[in-house]
């Protein structure tokens, strides 16, 4: 990774072993792009579709929230301080794939000529670490905690009009500083060891995610999305946290929020799947990770023949888990309410293979840098319903945030 870090251009993904089915590889790092799409404006999945059929190569990088814009007549006008990109991907030079014990090496064949000195220089650079300073910094919440509450309450005003059933609702935490992007990754590892994990960066821009969700895999024509929805803390105890985990999967409110969205995913599939292959593989199944218990869901498709891969990302996106039922409403309404540009967070950080495969996760439990204007933000958000309570949203809000806050602060 420290070697990695030298390029302009990195995307390191790793399921830190977490046991789940659906995994094709235990990581994968490609770094140095040979060729790139970088995009802020309209028709980027146009864009995309045609970048990836010109490529028909591994590309990695990422999709953010705001591509909504591209495909609903939707906007996003509140503040942003990272000013990334609303897309990026590249084609790397240098691929490594992780599995067991085994490294899988595929360079382009025109940079083959460089394995051997990479893998001399990776043993060597292992030896010494390149700990960069860093501020001493101070975490700042752009929304109020009374502000919070009453934007909740002015969403749940919407649900009794019935203008939705649900929305993701998020707040934005930030700082001004330097950070050391690698060693904070790490920090964040260790402390949440999260199934789909990724450390980007593209030139000055960085994005290191500790995320728990899917957001989607497509492998040939089968299709799986895994939507999280339901949280719980966690306690030291284990007779305490087992009857947390326990009460979390039998909580009707958070088992409703699970199903509302659950629906909207198989709407989603649907568009792009052949008639009758929607299925919920899994409903409302608790999982644990190191701060908190979840409920997730697995909902997979079929795909028709006539779809692309880049047709069934735009056919889902922005994910469900992130935005709320009916969606379009919901994203509208989250739009007026929250204060700050979601961009990178809630979109989505992944793959393409050659052959049009792809594996893309939610970017969730995710600090964000902008190296350039040091500006670093990490946002939560939690799903309203008409059952909410305000102060337990805020609650649940602050538990997400605890291991970005741990990570930036010591």
């Amino acid at each position: 990774m420290q070697w990695a870090n030298n390029f302009d251009e990195v995307v390191w993904l790793d399921s830190n072993q977490y046991n789940q089915t659906h995994s094709s590889f235990e990581a994968i790092l490609a770094v140095d792009a040979f060729s790139s799409l970088q995009l802020s404006e309209n028709q980027s999945f146009k864009q995309l579709e045609n970048y990836r059929n010109t490529t028909s190569d591994w590309i990695f990088g990422y999709l953010s929230y705001d591509l909504k814009n591209d495909i609903e007549t939707l906007n996003s006008s509140n503040f942003d301080g990272l000013q990334f990109p609303d897309l990026f991907f590249f084609q790397p030079k240098k691929v490594f794939i992780f599995q067991g014990d085994q490294v899988s090496i595929h360079y382009l064949e025109e940079f083959s000529f460089c394995i051997q000195d990479d893998l001399k220089t990776i043993r060597n650079e292992s030896l010494f670490c390149k700990n960069l300073d860093s501020s001493k910094l101070k975490i700042n919440a752009r929304t109020s905690k009374s502000s919070y509450l009453e934007k909740v309450k002015s969403l749940q005003n919407h649900i009794h009009r019935g203008d939705i059933y649900e929305a993701n609702f998020c707040q934005e935490f930030f700082s001004h500083g330097v950070i050391d992007p690698l060693a904070t990754f790490y920090k964040l590892q260790n402390s949440s060891q999260p199934p789909f994990s990724a450390y980007l960066k593209n030139g000055e821009h960085f994005a290191l995610s500790a995320s728990p969700e899917r957001y989607l895999k497509k492998n040939g024509n089968s299709v799986i999305s895994q939507p999280i929805k339901g949280t719980s803390k966690r306690s030291v105890h284990d007779i305490e946290d087992e009857k947390l985990k326990a009460n979390l999967e039998a909580n009707p409110k958070e088992r409703s929020e699970n199903v509302m969205i659950v629906d909207l995913v198989r709407n989603d599939l649907s568009r792009i799947a052949k008639k009758g292959s929607v299925n919920v593989d899994e409903l409302c199944g608790p999982y644990t990770f190191a701060q908190v218990h979840h409920l997730i869901s697995t909902v997979s498709a079929t795909m028709k023949e006539e779809y692309s891969s880049v047709d069934v990302i735009r056919s889902t996106f922005p994910m469900g888990s992130m935005t709320g039922a009916p969606k379009i409403s919901a994203m509208k309404i989250i739009e007026q309410l929250e204060d700050a540009k979601r961009g990178l967070y809630s979109g989505a950080i992944g793959y393409f293979t050659p052959s049009g495969d792809f594996d893309f996760n939610v970017v969730i439990r995710s600090i964000l840098y902008n190296k350039s204007s040091s500006y670093i933000s990490f946002s939560v958000g939690s799903a309203i319903t008409y059952k909410s309570q305000p102060e337990h949203e805020y609650e649940e809000c602050l538990v997400k945030a605890q291991a970005m806050r741990e990570a930036l602060e010591n």
